[in-house]
């Protein structure tokens, strides 16, 4: 196998360089809880550099691959191999700490870039055990982040402590209102009689 440089010449790519792609590529799927599968068509390089940089802030890794050492990788470390998804000029989104995030990243620079799929089309993915497509990776940019998610299980946990405190302190309260009403009986009956 050999890969094209620009000026036409070709440069084989050796086994052992094949295997060290393939043992990266287990890695990152090790630490990933989905990727997407995109194709970068007519993307200039500083546009795929910027992309570069916005996944990986958002806990992913972009990575432009042979499509049959990808597929390789996938076998190996046990993950569902997309049928039909790694085919022509693609790149892989790794989801290294929550795939929902990387993905949301993913929509946002297609969005604040303006990108049409002639530049860069999402063809689809894999959260856990299913294959996406296209919408499902976009539907999984619509799920709340790993803080957004720790937030809402924060309140729902607050929210009943809360809760508890203010009975609590409304039967202090209470307890106290009727201690002092009794009080004051008793101070109004003693001084009646």
């Amino acid at each position: 196998m050999c890969l094209r440089h620009r000026k036409g010449t070709s440069v084989a790519i050796t086994r052992a360089r094949k295997e060290e792609q393939v043992a990266r590529y287990v890695e990152l799927l090790g630490e990933s809880t989905g990727f997407a599968i995109v194709s970068p068509n007519n993307l200039p390089v500083n546009k795929i550099e910027a992309l570069r940089r916005q996944v990986r802030e958002a806990g992913g890794e972009y990575v432009v691959g042979k499509n049959t050492l990808v597929i390789k990788a996938l076998e190996q470390a046990g993950w569902v191999v997309p049928q039909g998804q790694l085919e022509g000029q693609t790149a892989v989104i790794f989801g290294k700490q929550t795939f929902p995030e990387v993905a949301k990243a993913l929509l946002a620079f297609i969005e604040k870039e303006k990108l049409e799929d002639d530049k860069l089309k999402i063809i689809g993915g894999v959260m856990g055990k299913d294959v996406l497509k296209s919408t499902g990776v976009k539907a999984v940019s619509e799920l709340p982040t790993l803080p957004e998610l720790q937030a809402q299980i924060i309140g729902l946990i607050v929210t009943p402590a809360i809760n508890i405190v203010s009975i609590l302190d409304a039967a202090n309260a209470g307890v106290v209102n009727v201690i002092q009403a009794l009080l004051d009986k008793d101070k109004d009956d003693g001084s009646a009689a």
